[in-house]
């Protein structure tokens, strides 16, 4: 099962439109993860047409009408593997116990907020994984997504993506 990650793509206050390299692995994934910060329902309507399955959450960015369709915190079994997807986890400082103590249940730990990517394995065995933005680098040197498989329930061969620079 491939699994495309993205997060904080703040359409379209940052950007007008996903870069076409994320469009194309929307259409090469089994399941596409979105962990918050959308800004406009278009793009959750076009992320849900264009998926073969939408996993979302709402970020603190997103109004009344992203969070009457999506949860704050959204889980699912991914072929045994048990995904959690949240937007915000905190400062960085103590986040890996944080999320244990919050996701004991969980193999994999989905979230944005702050546009940096990240990957991690907590003392517990959580992975951690947050994917930066495809649209909005602040200070980060690129935009990115992270891709990644599920193979008998193991989150196998992550991938960060950097992609290509404006102008």
């Amino acid at each position: 099962m491939k699994l495309l990650l993205i997060s904080d793509t703040h359409l379209p206050a940052r950007a007008r439109v996903l870069p076409p390299q994320v469009w194309a692995e929307v259409e090469a994934a089994d399941v596409v993860v979105h962990a918050g910060d959308w800004v406009e329902a278009g793009v959750l309507d076009e992320l849900e047409a264009r998926s073969k399955r939408l996993i979302g959450v709402y970020g603190n960015n997103d109004g009344a009408d992203l969070r009457a369709r999506l949860p704050e915190i959204a889980r699912a079994d991914l072929d045994g593997l048990r995904l959690a997807v949240i937007h915000e986890t905190g400062s960085k400082q103590g986040r890996e116990q944080r999320c244990d103590a919050q996701f004991p249940d969980t193999d994999v730990l989905v979230f944005g907020h702050s546009h940096i990517p990240w990957d991690t394995t907590t003392s517990a065995g959580l992975r951690l994984l947050n994917p930066g933005s495809p649209t909005d680098r602040r200070r980060q040197p690129f935009c990115t997504y992270q891709t990644a498989r599920v193979e008998n329930g193991t989150l196998t061969g992550v991938e960060l993506h950097e992609l290509p620079r404006k102008g």
